[in-house]
């Protein structure tokens, strides 16, 4: 066995001076269990003059899923959908076959600076649900499992470990966990825990299988393997991500994935030609690139 692969990622400007780190999609690596797209961004102090909101926006064919340590975004959606999202809840969106959504400073915080940091994701729906009805369920804090031992604090975010199972309803079998170590503490994960596994370190290197693993990189293990993990110096905070992989091959661009290059360059035209809908209260919109997709 050769070990896990260690992807590095790349800072993504989305605008205004709002810039991610980001791990998925790589060259090295396309998707990890359903995920094929993981952004961490902050932490980062929001000012009052800072132009971090982000405008309505359209997906198809997948989920995203939003997950905070700190601060707060305020989520609308074309389907009516108005949500706070708070540090430590869940908030999964399903795209199928379109929806369009902005992520904005809450008015509450509009006049004061405040961190925002958090991560991310989009997963692939399966074939079957590729064209389903959009939909929003947050899922707060308070209902996630979390428990501890031998100095290590496991949230289970999605899906299910160490005997805990989360309410968060997926499509296909994910993962998610949101793991702290305190300072020398170990935490193994058993291969059980899904078909395909990677862990991102947030805020500090520790060490992986005895060896050095460093803060903001994506460690994907190899299949059957599990992974011990071990905090050193300093307390650490990680993501384990993962679940069954992908059914079929995907295709990405921009804010689309699909199975299909047709149903892609079809939802380019939609949107341009504004029939995707509308996130009410809302009259800005975010263009499509000037470098349109070529099925």
């Amino acid at each position: 066995m050769s070990g896990p692969l260690i992807l590095e990622g790349h800072d993504k400007d989305l605008g205004g001076g709002f810039t991610v780190r980001r791990l998925l999609p790589s060259l090295q690596r396309r998707s990890i269990g359903p995920f094929l797209f993981f952004d961490h961004f902050g932490p980062v102090t929001v000012e009052p003059a800072s132009q971090y909101d982000v405008r309505p926006h359209p997906h198809i064919g997948l989920a995203t899923v939003t997950y905070l340590f700190d601060g707060a975004i305020l989520h609308r959606d074309s389907l009516g959908s108005l949500q706070e999202i708070a540090p430590g809840a869940i908030n999964w969106m399903t795209s199928g076959r379109s929806i369009v959504h902005s992520e904005r400073r809450p008015d509450t915080l509009r006049d004061r600076s405040y961190v925002n940091h958090g991560i991310q994701l989009w997963a692939a729906l399966p074939l079957a649900h590729e064209e389903d009805e959009p939909s929003f369920v947050h899922t707060p804090a308070a209902d996630i499992p979390e428990f501890s031992r031998d100095g290590a604090t496991v949230r289970v975010l999605i899906g299910e470990a160490f005997g805990h199972v989360s309410p968060v309803a997926t499509l296909s079998p994910t993962l998610y966990l949101d793991v702290r170590l305190d300072a020398a503490a170990e935490l193994a994960l058993p291969a059980s825990l899904a078909q395909e596994i990677a862990i991102y370190a947030v805020d500090g290197d520790l060490q992986l299988d005895g060896q050095p693993f460093a803060a903001h990189t994506l460690a994907a293990l190899e299949p059957g393997a599990g992974a011990v993990l071990r905090a050193t110096g300093q307390a650490v905070r990680l993501m384990v991500i993962g679940g069954e992989a992908l059914d079929a091959p995907r295709h990405m661009w921009w804010n689309f994935i699909s199975s299909r290059k047709e149903r892609i360059v079809q939802a380019a035209d939609d949107w341009e030609a504004q029939r995707m809908g509308h996130v009410p209260g809302e009259t800005e919109w975010i263009p499509l690139p000037e470098r349109r997709f070529k099925s």
